[in-house]
């Protein structure tokens, strides 16, 4: 299975160089992890309704650019994390998963953040490791989301969690008690 997290950078190409490439690779791409901006600036697909920066997030935008996504490219996965900042410390924190049939929207978590830095690295190496020991797509988008919720509460670039720990938050225990 190949993946792909299409994390536009601007400072590496214009939005015509990463479109002109990233599409022609997309052929070879199963799971494909990007936020809206990544969809728009590497592949031209814009939800509809959504402004992310005043906080507006149309869900039937998202399925409509997943499903235009799916009929184009045929990814067995398409997925994005889905970030309502509510201060620039406070976000809620979810995602999105589509198989080309189910549109899945995971549970929300409000997160208080110590380091943005890795939240989306974590977050598509958490929907890998889902995919690769989950037969439920489902479950694989909570263990990514719960994964990189947990990282968003750590200094540096590392989501230094267990899975042990991701999967307790998953199931509800969100307490931060250290289990001795």
């Amino acid at each position: 299975m190949v993946s792909v997290d299409l994390n536009y950078r601007k400072k590496l190409w214009t939005e015509e160089e990463a479109q002109k490439v990233m599409t022609d690779l997309m052929q070879y791409v199963d799971v494909c992890i990007g936020n809206e901006e990544d969809a728009e600036k590497c592949l031209g697909f814009k939800p509809s309704q959504t402004d992310v920066i005043g906080g507006k997030i149309h869900l039937e935008g998202y399925k409509q650019i997943f499903e235009e996504m799916y009929e184009k490219f045929k990814f067995k996965y398409i997925a994005t994390s889905l970030r309502e900042s509510r201060s620039a410390s406070d976000n809620g924190w979810s995602a999105l998963i589509y198989d080309g049939k189910e549109f899945y929207q995971s549970q929300t978590y409000d997160i208080h953040i110590v380091d943005r830095v890795g939240g989306g690295d974590s977050f598509a190496s958490g929907l890998i490791h889902g995919l690769l020991t989950n037969n439920d797509f489902k479950k694989a988008l909570d263990f990514a989301v719960g994964a990189s919720a947990l990282k968003h509460t750590i200094k540096g670039d590392f989501n230094l969690v267990s899975t042990e720990e991701v999967e307790n938050l998953i199931k509800g225990d969100a307490s931060g008690r250290v289990q001795r």
